[in-house]
């Protein structure tokens, strides 16, 4: 439930010279089908990045179109599916809402996605409950719903980034870790001064990690 401007100050870490584009990950009901549209508005060439839910989506894309994916980064992602609880849980939350009444997620909800030491800051709470609110409701039941179990890792090709948080909550370093045994090559950075929002809340170490890995790659966006 986080839009765009998720990559608002990540983006400002990046060269000047590079062509950065945010889809959204509105547009489907399925995770490939949302990997398609996106693919349908990139350029020919791409280095993907994709951040939680959209790791998922960004690694189904990979697969999909590895002809146009030069490299993949993958932020605080994993490989499993909801557990049975997790998804009782969310659509106990979807029924005990409507378009009407929701809001954007709860703060305490958010407060367990930030560093502890982030945890109270009011205005980066704000921030996040309201890319939820922009978002809405609708949006909320389809991303609530997106199976992920079949999302393919085994099979990617091209040269793979999995970025973790040593404090995130939500996405241990043992799911960082599993993805980085599933996919062909990949390598793992930690981040050690973050929770689970790592572009919001540290986008310039996020930056800089990506930079030093592309050009460790020796390739960077086309």
């Amino acid at each position: 439930m986080l839009d765009e401007t998720l990559w608002n100050e990540f983006k400002g870490h990046l060269p000047e010279t590079w062509s950065v584009h945010t889809p959204s990950l509105n547009g489907g009901r399925t995770i490939g089908e949302i990997a398609g549209r996106m693919a349908a508005s990139l350029p020919s060439r791409v280095v993907l990045v994709g951040f939680s839910l959209g790791g998922y989506i960004a690694r189904q894309l990979a697969a999909d179109y590895p002809e146009r994916v030069e490299a993949l980064i993958l932020i605080a992602s994993s490989l499993r599916e909801d557990t049975t609880q997790q998804m009782k849980s969310k659509q106990r939350a979807i029924q005990a809402l409507s378009e009407h009444t929701f809001t954007g997620l709860s703060a305490g909800t958010i407060a367990r996605s930030l560093h502890p030491d982030r945890a109270s800051d009011t205005g980066l709470v704000s921030r996040i409950r309201k890319m939820g609110s922009r978002l809405g409701y609708e949006a909320l039941v389809t991303q609530s719903a997106l199976r992920r179990a079949d999302v393919p890792a085994a099979s990617l090709r091209c040269p793979t980034l999995v970025i973790a948080s040593a404090n995130d909550s939500l996405r241990s370093l043992e799911e960082a870790d599993e993805l980085v045994d599933a996919i062909p090559d990949a390598s793992l950075q930690v981040c050690y001064d973050s929770g689970h929002m790592i572009p919001l809340e540290q986008p310039d170490e996020l930056a800089a990690t990506v930079l030093r890995w592309l050009n460790s790659q020796r390739r960077g966006p086309l």
